[in-house]
């Protein structure tokens, strides 16, 4: 069996070509998943911060409800206070006694004063992060329904295209192990320059099937000849005659 070293260079141009036509195919999944991969990803991340939100404000409101409660706790005693001392303060018998009695009536009533004052101020915070809350869980929702679907169109891409995906990776690793190391090189360098991952084109038309730059009849006649590795002096992709691209198959 031939080694990588041993092969001719037609041999390399037509390992070029598979190893393109492999990738190309597994690029055309890629874009049929298009943007959705990251979509569903920051979807999820939006939402699990989001949730996280949602989690802070409920713990805020039922840390307010139980202050509101504590509150009026407080307004109960101290009315309650209020009545007992007003009561004791019928039954005095001297100034000192009575002021006594006065200055924890008076200190009662304010200390209720002040807990409705805690109440009202506590109730208006808590009405908005109840309204904050309300917007936030909308947003929630409206922004599930959105990863939902999208969820749903990638899972029913993945679905489809899952097998075939895992056998075109095979094929390519296969594939590169078989290959000059330079000649790797040179297609991956050419590779991640283009947007379209084409390093490897056909002259159509008397032009680079990359670039569409005019490919002189001399340099033409040289590519179909395969006896070296011809690039574009335009965009720098290895250029092959149509009857090798057509001839490789995958």
């Amino acid at each position: 069996m031939a080694t990588v070293k041993d092969f001719s260079v037609s041999e390399k141009l037509s390992a070029l070509v598979k190893l393109q036509k492999l990738s190309s195919k597994l690029d055309q999944i890629q874009i049929l998943k298009g943007e959705l991969p990251i979509e569903v990803s920051d979807l999820e991340d939006e939402l699990i911060g989001l949730n996280n939100r949602k989690t802070r404000i409920e713990e805020e409101i039922n840390g307010m409800t139980d202050f509101i409660e504590q509150k009026k706790a407080i307004i109960t005693q101290s009315a309650e206070l209020v009545k007992k001392y007003e009561a004791q303060s019928e039954n005095v018998k001297n100034n000192r006694e009575f002021e006594a009695i006065n200055s924890e009536i008076e200190m009662q009533q304010l200390e209720g004063k002040l807990a409705e004052k805690h109440i009202r101020d506590a109730n208006n915070e808590l009405a908005d992060k109840v309204r904050s809350l309300e917007e936030l869980k909308k947003k929630i929702a409206g922004k599930e329904v959105v990863h939902n679907e999208k969820k749903s169109e990638l899972d029913k891409i993945i679905a489809e295209t899952d097998k075939e995906e895992k056998a075109l990776t095979e094929s390519i690793e296969a594939q590169r192990k078989s290959m000059d190391e330079r000649l790797l090189y040179s297609f991956d360098r050419i590779r991640n320059n283009y947007r379209n991952g084409l390093s490897v084109v056909p002259v159509e038309r008397d032009a680079c099937g990359g670039c569409f730059n005019a490919i002189p009849p001399q340099k033409q006649s040289e590519i179909r000849q395969r006896k070296k590795v011809m690039v574009c002096e335009n965009c720098g992709r290895i250029l092959i005659d149509d009857e090798l691209n057509e001839s490789v198959e995958i």
